[in-house]
């Protein structure tokens, strides 16, 4: 899981093991919070296992070839595909282990506090089982559903994100086109209907003043936009906004796109309107 999530779990009083594919960080975590660097083979003995990987896919691939032992409780943090959830749910319940998809939304600063959002699908009584522990790192949990539950509302949650920052830098471009003070019109926006964390948080902090900090891929961006399409083409639903909010983020391919912050989307709509959001 995430640096800094992990972070807050000695707090609880347990014995924490840290594992990471980049050994340097395991190590260097252990060195800074008191956390116990161990081998894969060894964490998945833990009583909790928490993972935040980039995909589903890395999450079952790793479960196929590392099973957790029986009667562990995963805790999988990775923003993931519903149906993968429910799948390895369905497998791992098989191995008398319980399985919860429980994606966090927050950013940075958010896991530095320990005041992430954290929505989880699954066994109810597993949920009530990892609560007390996901509290070490969290602000606000919600129980939203039976396996891919969470992992629905994190991918419709970051669609909306998207979809608000491209609307967001839309009107600011307008803004910008008529000479307009943008810090300015965006203290007005924050203090009225149109502000959303994209206006409190994201355009000031990297795009106006054009740092583009990367703390959430754009290529991871792309991925649960994609999630959330395929659940509406899923459920046969129309959703026309969503739809263009993914054709506008696919402007900028995925290799391309793995290398720069979710905010660099805009300089896309720059190069379009020959107008520089600063």
């Amino acid at each position: 899981m995430g640096w800094h999530m992990a972070s807050h779990l000695p707090k609880l009083g347990h014995p924490v093991w840290v594992w990471n594919r980049t050994a340097e960080k395991a190590s260097a975590h252990a060195e800074t919070f008191g956390t116990l660097q161990v081998e894969l083979q060894q964490a998945m003995q833990a009583d909790v296992i928490f993972s935040c990987l980039p995909t589903s896919a890395d999450v079952e691939v790793l479960i196929a070839l590392h099973p957790p032992k029986f009667g562990s409780l995963w805790v999988d943090c990775t923003s993931g595909v519903p149906e993968s959830a429910q799948r390895i749910s369905t497998d791992l319940a098989a191995r008398g282990v319980t399985y919860l998809d429980a994606p966090v939304s927050g950013q940075t600063i958010g896991a530095e506090r320990g005041t992430l959002t954290v929505m989880v699908g699954g066994n109810i009584a597993g949920f009530e089982r990892a609560k007390p522990i996901i509290q070490a790192f969290a602000g606000l949990i919600e129980y939203v559903g039976e396996s891919g539950a969470g992992f629905a509302v994190k991918a419709v949650n970051n669609t909306l994100m998207a979809t608000h920052l491209w609307a967001l830098s839309e009107g600011m471009s307008i803004l910008k086109h008529q000479g307009v003070d943008l810090a300015g019109a965006l203290s007005c926006i924050n203090q009225s209907s149109g502000n959303s964390t994209m206006s409190e948080t994201v355009m000031a902090q990297k795009v106006l003043s054009r740092t583009f900090q990367k703390t959430f891929a754009l290529n991871l961006l792309q991925k649960d936009i994609g999630i959330a399409m395929d659940l509406a083409e899923e459920g046969q639903m129309k959703t026309p906004v969503f739809q263009v909010t993914q054709e506008l983020f696919l402007k900028i391919d995925r290799e391309q796109a793995a290398q720069v912050d979710f905010s660099a989307a805009v300089t896309q709509l720059e190069k379009w309107n020959s107008v520089r959001l600063v």
